[in-house]
């Protein structure tokens, strides 16, 4: 464990992309305290990962602030989503759309 000089603020680490035991020392480390509303048991997560935080890295905060982490993005946010074709789709026609230029080439003659 790292410990920094006892300033009364200081910088919120980058957590973002950490695992849960890693974000919980490098925080101890920098003088600040987490929360995860997201993880009840967040005393016992170790391995999921970090994938968004508040206050963002770099502000400064009074020594023993406490940092919020998520590890889940939450709703509408990221994801791989359902992949399906979008409507509308792409124009019919394809090759023979290329064919379609000055005169029809199948023209029926009577």
């Amino acid at each position: 464990m790292r410990l920094t000089p006892k300033t009364p603020e200081v910088r919120v680490p980058r957590l973002i992309g950490l695992m849960a035991v890693d974000a919980r020392e490098t925080a101890d480390a920098r003088g600040v305290l987490l929360a995860a509303p997201d993880r009840p048991d967040f005393h016992l997560t170790v391995v999921d990962y970090v994938v968004r935080q508040y206050p963002p890295p770099g502000s400064e905060v009074p020594r023993g602030a406490v940092v919020t982490v998520w590890f889940d993005l939450g709703d509408g946010e990221g994801g791989a989503g359902v992949r399906e074709p979008r409507l509308p789709g792409p124009p019919s026609g394809g090759m023979r759309r290329e064919l379609d230029e000055p005169g029809d080439p199948f023209e029926v003659l009577r």
